[in-house]
């Protein structure tokens, strides 16, 4: 129960074809109302090309990628609650905590592929994102229902009609939160040392320290990568099972590039 009255976003899933142009116009729809959007997809590739189709379009938007320090997170995220521009694209850019209230639409892309970045826990912080808006809605674009979305969207309806009675027995009118931009500062900042301190867990735990790859490290027998390759793979499990979702996108990254080094020393089956 929040006692801002501040009620969980109306989720709508909608089809994957046609999405951009159908996104197109529901960011034009917000911008008009001096309000904010996020885009999240799965993939660096496709949010890069989702920026620049977006900025060819006239629309005012930027992409956080991974490699954006502590101090740039804070300064794109500042400029967005400025309006500077409209819309953040990202693949990890809605933790826990994070809270935008000029945010009034977050749309998913590929909502129905399912990993970690669109398990039932993820799908829920994200869908809260837009939970600090009185207009906010989750567009979730998908060709199928995923059981994390069905889950996370009866979690979402059921907060939302909690909050709705309670609103209506005690007189509560929604009010939006008023959140000053430097507030979030001191947040980033957590997140920041929390994952170097994951990360630095990681690289003590492997042969290898994770986001280094030199010829030395092709070098290396191809048994201890395979091992290299498992031990990453069961620390991404763990980072997403503990909700540390920006270094498991790291770790998921980082395995991805020793199985193409693999594939590229000729191992077969390795996929």
């Amino acid at each position: 129960i929040r006692p801002t009255g501040l009620v969980d976003p109306k989720v709508v899933i909608k089809p994957i074809k046609g999405q951009i142009d159908d996104l197109l116009g529901e960011i034009k729809v917000r911008t008009e109302r001096d309000e904010r959007v996020l885009v999240t997809t799965l993939t660096k590739k496709m949010a890069e090309d989702l920026t620049d189709y977006f900025v060819e379009s006239g629309v005012k938007v930027r992409y956080l990628h991974s490699d954006v320090d502590t101090l740039r997170r804070v300064e794109l995220l500042s400029e967005l609650r400025a309006g500077l521009y409209d819309v953040l694209i990202g693949i990890n850019l809605l933790r826990e905590g994070l809270d935008l209230p000029e945010v009034s639409l977050v749309a998913i892309l590929d909502a129905d592929k399912e990993g970690f970045l669109r398990s039932t826990t993820s799908l829920i912080q994200t869908i809260g994102r837009a939970a600090r808006n009185v207009s906010g809605e989750v567009h979730m674009y998908a060709d199928n229902i995923t059981d994390s979305m069905m889950r996370a969207i009866d979690e979402t309806n059921r907060r939302r009609e909690k909050q709705v009675a309670y609103n209506k027995e005690h007189g509560v009118d929604p009010k939006p939160l008023r959140k000053r931009i430097a507030d979030i500062t001191e947040m980033l900042v957590r997140e920041s040392e929390d994952t170097t301190e994951l990360l630095a867990s990681s690289r003590k735990r492997s042969s290898a320290p994770v986001g280094l790859h030199t010829k030395s490290l092709v070098q290396r027998p191809q048994e201890e990568l395979l091992g290299l390759i498992e031990s990453l793979t069961e620390q991404m499990r763990e980072a997403a099972g503990q909700l540390h979702f920006e270094l498991a996108a790291r770790l998921r990254d980082e395995i991805a590039e020793l199985k193409r080094e693999l594939r590229d020393m000729g191992i077969a089956g390795v996929k």
